[in-house]
């Protein structure tokens, strides 16, 4: 029979718990020809950033015709990532999710297995747990949109098999709590680091901290091959167990003959050339964010309604910048909205933030009467705004001026 799709999702429970989500995306208007700057007449929140470098290395793998994930432009990406993100092994595959979802299979996270994750993610993270059959349990997040360490051990139990903290837009996890916590109840620590390439904790990049990390490779990441992943670990075991069920599960012995069920989650050769143009241009990519979360902050200041979340970082943490957010304050997620759309009318894309796991139409039953009051503020008062690589000193300050304006017209005598 076939799947039967909900027609909508039921959003009936956003009247029950008083909350208000994000409406429905609004439609972003061509900006004013004289308002333009830069002559453009839309301003996205991320586009891809894409030149000669990385056009020539595709084209000598197309010309090379080694297309496919045999090619050997995937083994020299795997090697390339590894060094620049400081771990002993990498493991190319085809998006993030598999990526996660790879990480758990590798260590026979399955039935009757419960995975920690942070109730404020990207829904791949609940996913690929579900996917194994175990059980996410939920933390609430910090005051830097990232997992509660101090919520984590109240939520251990017999059947904990595993943690996976996120770094939310490239803001590193209080790593050395999550490490002490497993340590003392002999978990697995899973980084989800979809967003934090090349991010630091204490001097070490996330992603080679615990026990084997997820990246994501996607359109909007800082290391993009349109889609794809990374697997990383120190450990020769794990990365060659994952490279196992990365491709079927192919054995040794002859060719054809599968002792365990894998998968099909190969990166291709055109990917990881793609990959590797970016890799090379990484360092600009991150200072190119940098500047332009400098240049936002610089331009925010005094703005009572407009708050950044992890600013300053905190010492021990050097982040990186995935996405620029920001926070309306007094919190009223009707007016938040408003400003989106308000926004939107001006040219300037935006995006929100994520709708906790526990509100999630498809998860909601499985977790309901459970609150998570940080997850559900930062649903309610947050979104991104545009952070492209190539933004310029104009769009960012077309879209300062703009936030700002419409702010204070909103939220005007609070």
């Amino acid at each position: 029979m076939l799947l039967k799709l909900p027609e909508k999702a039921s959003m009936e429970f956003e009247k029950e718990l008083g909350l208000v989500f994000p409406d429905i995306e609004p439609e972003v208007k061509e900006i004013l020809k004289d308002k333009r700057p830069m002559g453009k007449a839309k301003i996205y929140v991320c586009e891809p950033f894409i030149g000669s470098l990385e056009k020539k290395y595709i084209y000598d793998v197309v010309e090379s015709g080694w297309i496919s994930s045999i090619g050997p432009e995937v083994k020299k990406f795997e090697k390339e990532f590894a060094d620049k993100m400081d771990v002993n092994y990498a493991v190319a595959c085809s998006n993030g999710t598999s990526a996660l979802h790879l990480a758990l299979t590798t260590f026979g996270i399955g039935l009757g297995d419960e995975v920690i994750i942070p109730a404020y993610t990207f829904i791949a993270t609940i996913a690929t747990v579900i996917y194994c059959g175990a059980t996410p349990v939920l933390v609430d997040a910090d005051e830097h949109l990232n997992i509660d360490v101090n919520k984590i051990e109240n939520k251990v139990t017999k059947k904990t098999k595993a943690i996976i903290p996120v770094h939310i837009s490239g803001y590193p996890c209080k790593m050395e709590k999550i490490l002490e916590i497993a340590n003392n109840y002999n978990l697995l620590v899973v980084e989800d680091a979809a967003e934090g390439h090349c991010a630091s904790y204490k001097g070490k990049i996330v992603g080679g901290i615990g026990d084997i990390a997820a990246y994501s490779l996607h359109a909007s990441k800082l290391v993009s091959c349109g889609e794809g992943g990374m697997i990383t670990t120190n450990d020769a075991d794990v990365a060659n167990r994952v490279r196992t069920l990365i491709n079927h599960a192919f054995g040794s012995e002859r060719h054809y003959y599968h002792r365990l069920v894998g998968f099909n989650y190969r990166l291709t050769a055109l990917q990881a050339a793609l990959g590797r143009a970016q890799l090379v241009r990484l360092d600009e990519i991150i200072e190119r964010r940098k500047i332009t979360r400098n240049s936002y902050i610089r331009n925010f200041q005094g703005e009572k309604h407009i708050v950044i979340p992890n600013y300053p970082p905190e010492s021990d943490v050097c982040p990186v910048c995935w996405m620029f957010e920001v926070i309306l304050s007094p919190r009223d997620g009707r007016k938040k909205n408003l400003v989106r759309k308000m926004l939107a009318d001006k040219g300037i894309q935006t995006r929100p933030f994520f709708v906790p796991m526990h509100l999630q139409p498809v998860y909601y039953e499985k977790f309901k009467g459970q609150r998570y009051p940080k997850a559900e503020e930062y649903m309610e008062t947050g979104f991104y705004i545009p952070t492209a690589t190539e933004i310029t000193m104009s769009e960012i300050d077309y879209v300062s001026e703009n936030l700002i304006e419409i702010v204070n017209k909103v939220y005007g005598g609070e």
